[in-house]
């Protein structure tokens, strides 16, 4: 099968695209015809070494599929060959096939395509496992939300916005701010023409954003602290800005605020924690809603280029230059 190959940390220069051998399906596993896979700033980071979960060489990476099930190990037992699906592995994305474990891959409905479908695994999971789960968003309240026009940002004001939200969006150009309004921002705000911290205090007559959510860390993080609301909730969950910040902990005990850690693949079984059963409940009646939402037309993931996986190096200059508008696409089988 053809890859994205990495056998050596770097930028995507290092990568090749090659010829290797088919994963050997395993007990419990399905083996998937990947038909989208979605690019992203944490593939970046796991190809240079520099993510939290540093892979072995040599590296297929790619953590966002989807596919079509062609084959199932033993003891697999919730699909049949030939159901869609999408499904969230560690790494080896970035290939024509790739072998999962049941307990990370969901059924696609007929409705959603490949594309839509490959932006599910992570980012509409992480939105929805942070902002539901771990922030409990309620109807009304107003959430932050820095990078809004990434994939991950604008998963997040989607995500927020069926919640019953208000969204403050913050970005860096006109164009993405344009989007985040398209999908649903009530207020969008340029970091690079305003004082955002102000701005943002005058949204919520100095009360401050109930939730925010961060994936850029860094003195984003910092500033943050300065505008959130008395007991609200901030999400560091992910530091694009290439800088992790410190809590200082002054500000969490005057504001009664709460900081909160999201990690997706925690619940993948990703971490070093035991995966636990009650999870896998859990997750499927988290995917169940977003589908739902998506039917609704609340959740619209968007693909700023469609590109065939010979393209990947092209993929990944448009992720580094922050041009990227929502995701990129691979077509792994083009």
């Amino acid at each position: 099968m053809k890859a994205v190959v990495c056998r050596a940390y770097g930028g995507p220069e290092v990568a090749s695209l090659e010829e290797i051998a088919t994963p050997e399906i395993r007990a419990g596993h399905v083996r998937i015809r990947v038909e989208a896979s979605s690019a992203s700033f944490a593939s970046l980071l796991a190809m240079a070494g520099k993510h939290q979960n540093r892979a072995p060489l040599p590296l297929v990476a790619g953590t966002e599929i989807s596919g079509v099930v062609t084959e199932l190990g033993d003891d697999a037992t919730r699909f049949r060959i030939g159901d869609r699906v999408i499904a969230g592995v560690q790494s080896g994305g970035y290939a024509q096939e790739v072998v999962a474990p049941e307990q990370t891959v969901f059924s696609l409905p007929d409705d959603i395509s490949f594309d839509d479908g490959a932006q599910f695994p992570t980012i509409y999971g992480t939105a929805y496992g942070a902002l539901k789960w771990r922030a409990q968003v309620e109807p009304g309240e107003i959430v932050l939300v820095h990078g809004a026009g990434g994939g991950s940002g604008l998963a997040a004001v989607e995500v927020a916005k069926a919640l019953g939200a208000q969204v403050i969006a913050i970005a860096g150009s006109d164009e993405k701010l344009a989007v985040a309004r398209e999908h649903g921002a009530d207020h969008t705000i340029n970091y690079r023409l305003d004082d955002w911290r102000d701005s943002v205090l005058r949204i919520t007559d100095h009360r401050g954003a109930d939730v925010i959510y961060d994936p850029v860390g860094g003195e984003t993080f910092k500033e943050s602290l300065r505008c959130i609301a008395p007991e609200g909730r901030i999400i560091p969950m992910g530091f694009a800005g290439g800088t992790i910040p410190t809590v200082p902990a002054n500000i969490v005990l005057v504001k009664n605020i709460s900081v909160l850690g999201v990690y997706w693949g925690y619940y993948f079984g990703w971490g070093r924690q035991p995966v636990l059963s009650s999870n896998d409940a859990k997750l499927r009646r988290a995917y169940e809603e977003l589908f739902h939402w998506s039917g609704q037309g609340k959740l619209r993931p968007r693909a700023h280029a469609i590109l065939p996986l010979s393209e990947f190096r092209r993929a990944f200059e448009m992720i580094a230059s922050r041009e990227v508008i929502g995701r990129v696409v691979l077509h792994p089988q083009d």
